[in-house]
C-alpha cells in the first residue's frame, strides 16, 4: 500500500512539474533566422568619402581661433609656401531603406560633411551613390535617396511607444565592416537621456551594438523597425541606444517634404523642478518644467505666460519635467495653436499659444538641478543693485540684490548661486533691500520648507532653490 501510494505521489510531482521544464525548452525559445533572412535585403552598407587638404588641417591645428587669433598673419605666411595636399577619409555606417524607390535612413553623424556616400546592398554586388534629401542633426537623423530603376526591398516602422522593457529585438548593421551582422538581445528600458542632444528620448538595448551600426535598424519581432541605433557607451557591454520610430518617423515625413525639420517654439526657458522648488511652489510633487524666462514678443510672452509658472500639459498630455516639454512643443509645426496648462500660484489655468518656429540653434537654459551669520544670509553677502552694476551686470532696471559673496560649502554654495548673480526674487516677492529678503524668509520661506530664487546671471534669468528648516 505504501508502495503504491509513494508512486502516486511521485507520478503526480512529475506530472506537475513538467510543464515548468517546457519554458527551458529549447523549441520555445524564439529563433531569429526568418525574421534576419526577411530583414537583411534592406539593411545597407553606407561608405563615404571626405577629401581633406592636409596643409588646411595643421593650420586648423596650429591656429584654432581662426580669424582671432593674434598669430594669424604669420601662420598664413608660414603655410604659404606648403602645397596644398589632398587625402581621402572613408568611414562606414549603416542605414535601411524605407520604400521601393530608394529612400534610405540613416544617422546624421555617419553621411557627416561627406563629399561622397555610397550605399551598398547586401552582398557588395550591387553599388549606388547616394544624394542627400535632408539632415536633422538633433536627433542625429538623415534621409538619403539612390536610383536604383528596380523594386527595392524595405523595412517597415513599426510603433515604438508599444515596446517594453524585456521585449527582444534584434540590430542589423555592418559593425566593424562586417556585413549584415545580425544580433539580438532585449529592450533594456526606455526614455534613455544620455545629453546627445535637446530630443534625447533613447531605446536602450543589450543587442550588442558597436562602431558600424549607427543608421542601422532595430528590430521588433514582427520585423518592424521601432528603433535607429546610433550611439554606444564605449567603456559599457551591451549598453546601446537607438532613436525610437515614433519619433524618426515624424523627423523623416519632413526631411521628405522640406528637407529640413520644422518645429515649434514657445519662448521661454525652463528648468525642472526639484523638491525644493516644489515646495516653495505649493505643489505635491516635483513634476512640470518651470519657467524661468519669458523672451518678449514670443509666442508665449503673447499668451500671457509669466516667470514661475510651471507647465504641466500640452494639449492635454503631462508634462513630466523640462525635456518632455522640449519634446512636446518639438513635435509640434510652427503656427500651430497649442493648448498649455500652468500651474500659477495654486491654480491650474489652460492658455492657448500659437507657435513660431524654432530656429537652429536656439535652446531653453535648463539650469542644475543657519539662515543669517555674519552678515551672511544662507551663505552670501547681499547689497542693493546700484545704478552701476545696472551697466556691469547687463541688468534692465535697478532692482534686486547682488551677491558679492559666497562661503564655501554653504546652502548658496550647494544651490550654485555665485558672486555677481543678482536675486531679483524670492518665492515671487520682489527683493530691493536684504531686509526685504529676511523679511521673505520669516514670513514665507520658513512655512513652505524652502525658498525659491530668481536669479539674473549675464543675462539669463533661472531659478536656484534652497531647503529652509524652520527652528
Amino acid at each position: 500500500m505504501k508502495k503504491v501510494v509513494f508512486l502516486s505521489v511521485f507520478w503526480a510531482i512529475i506530472l506537475w512539474i513538467s510543464p515548468c521544464y517546457s519554458f527551458f525548452d529549447a523549441n520555445k525559445i524564439p529563433s531569429f533566422s526568418e525574421l534576419a533572412e526577411k530583414a537583411s535585403p534592406a539593411v545597407v552598407n553606407i561608405s563615404t568619402l571626405k577629401v581633406v587638404e592636409v596643409s588646411e588641417r595643421l593650420k586648423r591645428f596650429f591656429s584654432p581661433f581662426k580669424d582671432r587669433d593674434p598669430f594669424n598673419e604669420f601662420f598664413r605666411k608660414f603655410f604659404e609656401d606648403i602645397p596644398e595636399t589632398k587625402r581621402k577619409v572613408h568611414a562606414l555606417g549603416s542605414g535601411f531603406i524605407i520604400s521601393e524607390d530608394g529612400y534610405i535612413v540613416t544617422n546624421y553623424h555617419v553621411i557627416e560633411e561627406a563629399d561622397e556616400i555610397t550605399v551598398i546592398l547586401k552582398g557588395g554586388k550591387k553599388t549606388y551613390k547616394a544624394k542627400i534629401v535632408g539632415t536633422d542633426p538633433e536627433t542625429d537623423l538623415a534621409l538619403l535617396k539612390i536610383e536604383a530603376h528596380e523594386r527595392l526591398p524595405y523595412l517597415r516602422f513599426g510603433d515604438s511607444d508599444k515596446m517594453r522593457s524585456g521585449d527582444w529585438v534584434i540590430a542589423i548593421g555592418n559593425p566593424f565592416g562586417l556585413d549584415h551582422t545580425v544580433t539580438a538581445g532585449i529592450i533594456s528600458a526606455k526614455g534613455r537621456v544620455i545629453g546627445a542632444g535637446p530630443y534625447d528620448n533613447f531605446i536602450q538595448t543589450d543587442a550588442s551594438i558597436n562602431p558600424g551600426n549607427s543608421g542601422g535598424p532595430l528590430l521588433n519581432l514582427k520585423g518592424e523597425v521601432i528603433g535607429i541605433n546610433t550611439a554606444i557607451v564605449a567603456s559599457g557591454q551591451g549598453i546601446g541606444f537607438a532613436i525610437p520610430s515614433n519619433m524618426a518617423k515624424e523627423v523623416i515625413a519632413q526631411l521628405k517634404k522640406y528637407k529640413i525639420v520644422k518645429r515649434g517654439w514657445l519662448g521661454v526657458s525652463i528648468q525642472d523642478v526639484d523638491e525644493n522648488s516644489a515646495k516653495a511652489l505649493g505643489l505635491s510633487e516635483p513634476k512640470g518644467a518651470l519657467v524661468a524666462n519669458v523672451f518678449k514678443n514670443q509666442p508665449a510672452d503673447k499668451a500671457g505666460i509669466k516667470v514661475g509658472d510651471i507647465i504641466i500639459a500640452v494639449n492635454g498630455k503631462p508634462v513630466e519635467d523640462s525635456r518632455a516639454l522640449t519634446r512636446a512643443i518639438g513635435r509640434l509645426k510652427p503656427g500651430t495653436r497649442a493648448k498649455i496648462t500652468l500651474w500659477r500660484n495654486g491654480v491650474i489655468k489652460d492658455v492657448w499659444v500659437k507657435l513660431g518656429e524654432r530656429h537652429k540653434h536656439v535652446a531653453s537654459i535648463q539650469g542644475p538641478s543657519s539662515v543669517t551669520e555674519n552678515g551672511y544670509i544662507l551663505g552670501m553677502k547681499l547689497r542693493p543693485v546700484t545704478q552701476d552694476d545696472v551697466e556691469k551686470y547687463n541688468l534692465s532696471e535697478e532692482k534686486g540684490l547682488l551677491v558679492i559673496a559666497v562661503k564655501n560649502g554653504s546652502k548658496a554654495d550647494e544651490a550654485d548661486i555665485r558672486p555677481g548673480d543678482v536675486i531679483l526674487q524670492a518665492n515671487f516677492h520682489e527683493l530691493n533691500s536684504v531686509s526685504d529678503l529676511e523679511e521673505v524668509i520669516e514670513k514665507n520661506a520658513k512655512k513652505k520648507g524652502a525658498i525659491l530664487f530668481l536669479i539674473k546671471r549675464r543675462g539669463q534669468t533661472f531659478f536656484r532653490s534652497i531647503a529652509i528648516k524652520e527652528k
